[in-house]
């Protein structure tokens, strides 16, 4: 039998799993602030705990921003209790496999990424203009996923306001009215002892909803993030450039006129209408959830020409 470990490893190995990933990644950070705690807690040095807190929390103070930079990032991969990352990576689930499915895992977690950054981005700016927070400035930090998450759920709300999902004890809901009911409890709690985490949660809707609507119209918010990321990736796997000779190349050429690379970097056929007309018939006759992963694809890019 194999050992946790072993399953974690298996996981990051496979494509396609950002969902699965971003979660992992959420619980590795909690699980190693929690041993940390208790590790100075026993020790009697909580002071070291802190520290190590103000490297991963966002300042709302711009002045002891400038000192920690990086805790833009590291902020949204931060928790404080169980129930805090229990009801955030729920909901990443949910909502993330979602927008996997038509999207991909890329432009998955160029979302979240952007929503997170954009959530820390809001926190700063209100918190350091607002008078209304400058009581609170020097004692407030941002800490949580919930900006990301919240970039996630209105992204998919943009991309498939019908979509449905079954709420216990309520039954099917559109994914429209979930996301307008995140943005009105977030809005009534903007004045009030967690309005920075609010602000980070109307800062991370907006971003959603601007993403989808941006890549609807041919342009990807995310393309920096790809960018980053391809480079980091050809830095440590050195892999060398290949030259296609002038033959092959003319050939690929070609025959990239009949396909569109996908977010995966694997080519999918743009869908004629005979096949669109078949994808149809299905979900009459099976409906939406028999669909494959690649005729869900097809049916989204059908749905953008």
């Amino acid at each position: 039998m194999g050992s946790i470990f072993d399953d974690v490893k298996g996981e990051f190995s496979k494509t396609n799993n950002a969902v699965v990933k971003l979660i992992l990644l959420n619980l590795f950070v909690f699980v190693t602030v929690i041993v940390l705690y208790i590790i100075f807690t026993f020790g009697q040095y909580p002071v070291y705990y802190e520290w190590v807190m103000e490297q991963l929390r966002l300042p709302a103070d711009f002045n002891a921003f400038l000192h920690r930079p990086w805790t833009l990032l590291t902020n949204f991969f931060v928790h404080q209790g169980p129930f805090h990352i229990f009801f955030n990576m729920l909901s990443l689930y949910w909502f993330g496999q979602v927008l996997e499915e038509y999207l991909g895992s890329r432009r998955l977690v160029a979302l979240y990424l952007l929503g997170g950054l954009g959530g820390g981005v809001l926190f700063l700016a209100l918190y350091n203009t607002l008078p209304y927070f400058q009581g609170e400035l020097i004692s407030t930090t941002l800490v949580g996923a919930s900006g990301a998450i919240f970039a996630v759920i209105l992204g998919a709300a943009t991309l498939l306001p019908d979509h449905t999902f079954f709420v216990f004890l309520i039954g099917p809901v559109r994914l429209k009215y979930i996301a307008a009911l995140c943005i009105i409890i977030s809005m009534a709690q903007l004045v009030g002892p967690n309005a920075g985490g609010n602000v980070a949660h109307i800062a991370g809707a907006m971003v959603g909803f601007g993403f989808i609507r941006s890549l609807k119209k041919g342009h990807d918010w995310g393309t920096p993030i790809y960018a980053i990321n391809d480079f980091f990736r050809k830095l440590f796997t050195g892999k060398p450039n290949v030259t296609i000779p002038q033959r092959a190349r003319a050939t690929t050429t070609s025959a990239a006129r009949h396909f569109t690379s996908s977010s995966e970097n694997s080519a999918i056929l743009i869908p004629n209408q005979d096949e669109i007309d078949a994808i149809l018939d299905k979900i009459s006759k099976s409906g939406y959830e028999s669909l494959t992963r690649e005729e869900k694809q097809k049916l989204y890019k059908a749905s953008q020409q």
